[in-house]
């Protein structure tokens, strides 16, 4: 209370002096605003929501937050300002100047000589409750409003960080991104996957990739899948090996998990601890191991093996459904897994034959993860004109002219979010989730 009197003296002092002719504000976000090391009473504007609001007898207490941060920022005003119109949700402009906070719990506050309501909210009519932790089914009900929470804020700054994550992975080695193109003067289907116009460009540039949203008509309402989402796709050209492509795969993973650990450790462990206790460790284990390397057929074996009723029943020649994935990877110790070489009459004509005997398969590849099952997608690429020439007519061009061997992969972006957060449900880590009999937004 007496830090509190002392405050209310301060900013009494302030408010009843004749005031001098102030510089403009310098607008900040609240992130900069916490990191800020100079708070010589530098002015500041700030622009955000509230979060909080706490009425003393001499002081008003307000936490805003704008997106920018977990932690929002603290702002101390003379209990005369008029409350009743900082509500909880309502959007504000305060101008002030940043000090150093009396409080342990934050290195400055904002001291504010204005403060404008920029947008009110009624708190009794917005369905997000201040202080209530809703779960997360709930809050797939109102996809424009749960943004403004603490749990979507964060998968969402670190679905942002670890976007950019995967541009910075792919960009020191000179890959070249390709736009996709969204409105054409032609008839156009769905696609799953932009990989026929990266081979395209693998034919001049050695190594390219695209990011964007793809599109899937699967009447689906599962966990796992999603009628809109994104997707990672590399094509490297003069690669010869599944080794090799592998390799790409696991680095591209850990390299952009490591930075999102490195500039998102707020947000990551908000969801590691409300959403997914116990998954923390889990990442580390990820992380610090070597992923490992098995065949279609060893994998089969294993599942015939295992003392376990599965729904499908595993039998070589048949694709691995979900809960074979899991189990796979439960198998391997929670390591992500690299499955091999499947049966070519299970994927698509342009995998590459290996040309093995009575098996017959194809150099493929799926990387299995925690929580999701298969994460990555991807195969050496046929680039023998004469074996392709009795698949496909059309796509043979691109073997006539200089070809090379080549390889190449997809990720889902979305569950990569999910294996990394331990989030169980893809709808809750992209803005505006679309499936199956339903679209919101």
């Amino acid at each position: 209370m007496l830090g509190a009197r002392c405050l209310f003296r301060a900013l009494r002092s302030c408010s009843s002096a004749p005031c001098p002719r102030h510089r403009p504000s310098s607008k900040l976000s609240v992130r900069d605003a916490l990191g800020s090391q100079n708070t010589s009473r530098e002015r500041v504007k700030v622009q955000a929501w509230i979060r909080s609001i706490r009425s003393q007898k001499e002081v008003l207490f307000l936490h805003v937050n704008d997106g920018s941060s977990l932690e929002s920022l603290q702002v101390v005003a003379d209990s005369s300002f008029d409350s009743r119109e900082l509500t909880f949700g309502s959007s504000v402009e305060v101008q002030g100047q940043l000090v150093k906070s009396l409080s342990k719990k934050q290195n400055v506050e904002l001291k504010a000589e204005k403060i404008e309501v920029i947008g009110n909210c009624d708190a009794k009519a917005f369905p997000i409750k201040y202080k209530e932790r809703h779960p997360l089914e709930f809050l797939r009900q109102y996809p424009h409003l749960r943004c403004r929470t603490n749990v979507l804020g964060s998968i969402l700054r670190i679905r942002s960080e670890a976007t950019a994550a995967i541009h910075s992975f792919f960009k020191p080695s000179s890959k070249t991104k390709i736009p996709k193109e969204n409105f054409f003067n032609v008839p156009a289907f769905l696609t799953v996957s932009g990989q026929l116009h990266l081979e395209v460009m693998s034919g001049a540039f050695t190594q390219v990739f695209t990011f964007g949203p793809t599109f899937r008509a699967e009447n689906s309402q599962s966990r796992r899948h999603l009628a809109e989402f994104y997707m990672v796709e590399a094509e490297i050209s003069f690669v010869e090996n599944l080794q090799d492509l592998m390799q790409v795969m696991e680095d591209l993973f850990k390299a952009t998990t490591m930075t999102v650990l490195s500039n998102c450790p707020e947000d990551v462990e908000l969801c590691h601890k409300f959403i997914a206790p116990g998954h923390k460790d889990r990442l580390e284990h990820m992380l610090k191991n070597n992923f490992l390397i098995i065949s279609y057929t060893e994998a089969i074996e294993i599942l015939k093996k295992a003392a376990h009723s599965f729904t499908f029943t595993p039998e070589w020649g048949t694709d691995l459904q979900t809960e074979h994935e899991k189990y796979l990877v439960k198998h391997c110790g929670n390591i992500p897994v690299f499955v091999t070489n499947y049966p070519l009459a299970l994927k698509p004509f342009y995998m590459r034959d290996n040309e093995d005997g009575p098996q017959h398969t194809v150099a493929a590849v799926d990387l299995l993860v925690p929580v999701v099952g298969e994460l990555f997608g991807g195969s050496l690429r046929e680039e023998r004109y004469h074996v392709l020439e009795q698949r496909l007519a059309r796509y043979l061009d691109l073997r006539r002219f200089g070809s090379v061997p080549h390889g190449g992969f997809g990720m889902g972006f979305e569950r990569y979010l999910q294996c990394i957060l331990g989030v169980d449900n893809i709808k809750d880590v992209i803005p505006f989730p679309r499936f199956t009999h339903s679209c919101l937004l």
